[in-house]
C-alpha cells in the first residue's frame, strides 16, 4: 500500500517529515507541500524530489485548496502551534489521518476536540513526540515494562536549552500565548511527555513556578514544578532557554526501588547510567551498555520522525492506534497548562483540568 502524504506547514521542522516521507518510501510518497510562503513549500517540494528522482509534489499556499485538489490519505501538520487544531480537524473531516507536530493544541477544548474530530471520522491522529522511538528511551521502556525498576519512586526532566533573542525575532509569533506559549510548551514539551509516559501517565496534580527572566516574549523562558502522579510516583521538570552561550543537555533521569537509568545527550539519545538490581542475571551491566563513543543527532529533532512515521503507516494498514494518539498526546499538554494555571492562581493544580494558554495573557506585565 501506498499513502499519499501532503506536508502542511514547511518552516523550521519540517525537513525532518521530509526524511521520514524519503525513509519511508516503501509506503508512503508525498503529493504536495503547502505554506503561505509559497517559497517555503517549494524548497521542502525540491528536497523531496531530488532524494526520490521522478516525484511529482503539487505546491500550495492554501491548505483547503491542496485537500480538496489532492485528497491525501495522510496530512502532516507543522505550522505554528495555534494554528494546528483547526487545520487537524479540516483534514480529518477530508477525510486524512493526521500526524500533528507537538504540542497538538494550546488548550484542553482544542485537544479534546481535535480527538473527537478522529473519532467522529474513523480516521488516525497521531501527535509528534518522535523521542519516544529514541533507542535508548526505547531500552528504558522495556527495563520498565518488564517490571526491572520495580516501583517508579521519581523522575526528573531537564531541558537547558538557548532560545536567543534572534529566535524569536525570526519569527513574530514564537513566544506568543496565542500561537506558541513559551519554553515549556516548545522546547521541553517532549521531555515532559516522555516523563509522564515513563511515571504511569496519570498526572493528578502539579505544582510550578514560571518565569519570564530573559527573553522579549509574551510567555516564560523558564519554569519549573513538581508533579505527582496517581501511582505515587512524583516527576520534577526543569526547563530554560537561557543557558549561555548554546543547549547544554535535555536529560531524563528515572529511579525505581531496583533501577536507574538517565539518558542526556543533545536529544535524549544517550544512556549515561544503567543500573538494575538483575543487571548480572540479564547480562546488561553499566559496563556493557554504555557507550562512550556515541554521538548526539545534528539537531534537537533527533532521529524519531522515521520511526513515528513507520508506525503511524502500520496503524494505517493495520487499522490500531498509533503509539502516541491524540489522547497520549493530549498528557503532556495538560501537565504544561497545569503548570501555567499554577503560576497565574500560586497554587497547586489538581488535574483533570480545562485551561487555554490564553488564559496567561499579562501575567509577566505587572
Amino acid at each position: 500500500m501506498i499513502l499519499k502524504l501532503s506536508l502542511i506547514g514547511c518552516g523550521r521542522i519540517s525537513f525532518k517529515h521530509i526524511e521520514a516521507a524519503v525513509n519511508n518510501k516503501e509506503n508512503i510518497r508525498l503529493i504536495a507541500c503547502c505554506d503561505p510562503i509559497f517559497e517555503r513549500a517549494e524548497l521542502r517540494a525540491s528536497e523531496y524530489k531530488k532524494a526520490i528522482p521522478g516525484s511529482e509534489v503539487t505546491v500550495y499556499s492554501d491548505y483547503r485548496e491542496m485537500l480538496a485538489k489532492e485528497k491525501p490519505d495522510i496530512c502532516a501538520i507543522a505550522t505554528e502551534s495555534g494554528y494546528h487544531p483547526r487545520i487537524a480537524i479540516d483534514c480529518l473531516e477530508a477525510g486524512a489521518h493526521v500526524i500533528c507536530e507537538k504540542p497538538m493544541a494550546l488548550s484542553t477544548q482544542d485537544a479534546d476536540a481535535m480527538i473527537a474530530a478522529a473519532r467522529r471520522t474513523g480516521r488516525k491522529l497521531a501527535v509528534s513526540f518522535q523521542n519516544r522511538f529514541n533507542a535508548a528511551v526505547q531500552k528504558a521502556w522495556a527495563a520498565l515494562e518488564s517490571r526491572r525498576f520495580g516501583r517508579m519512586l521519581h523522575g526528573m526532566i531537564q531541558v537547558r536549552w538557548n532560545r536567543n533573542e534572534s529566535y524569536y525575532k525570526e519569527a513574530s509569533w514564537r513566544g506568543t500565548w496565542e500561537l506558541d506559549g513559551g519554553t515549556l510548551m516548545n522546547q521541553c514539551t517532549h521531555g515532559i511527555d516522555l516523563l509522564q509516559w515513563m511515571l504511569g501517565e496519570d498526572a493528578v496534580r502539579v505544582q510550578a513556578v514560571t518565569r519570564r527572566f530573559m527573553r522579549p516574549i509574551e510567555a516564560e523562558d523558564f519554569g519549573a514544578a513538581i508533579v505527582e502522579f496517581k501511582n505515587g510516583a512524583i516527576g520534577i521538570i526543569e526547563g530554560s532557554a537561557n543557558i549561555y552561550p548554546k543547549n547544554l543537555n535535555e536529560t531524563l533521569s528515572l529511579f525505581g526501588e531496583k533501577g536507574s537509568v538517565v539518558i542526556g545527550g543533545l536529544a535524549v539519545n544517550k544512556i549515561e547510567t544503567w543500573r538494575f538490581a538483575d543487571a548480572d542475571i540479564v547480562g546488561d551491566t553499566e559496563e556493557k551498555v554504555l557507550n562512550p563513543d556515541e554521538k548526539d543527532p545534528p539537531t534537537v529533532y533527533g532521529f524519531g520522525h522515521t520511526a513515528l512515521y513507520a508506525d503511524f503507516i502500520d496503524a494505517i494498514i493495520n487499522n490500531r492506534e498509533p503509539l502516541i494518539n491524540g489522547e497520549a498526546g493530549k498528557k503532556a499538554l495538560e501537565i504544561i497548562l497545569a503548570i501555567y494555571k499554577s503560576q497565574k492562581t500560586g497554587q497547586p493544580v489538581e488535574l483533570p483540568i480545562t485551561f487555554s494558554t490564553l488564559e496567561m495573557k499579562g501575567i509577566f506585565n505587572a
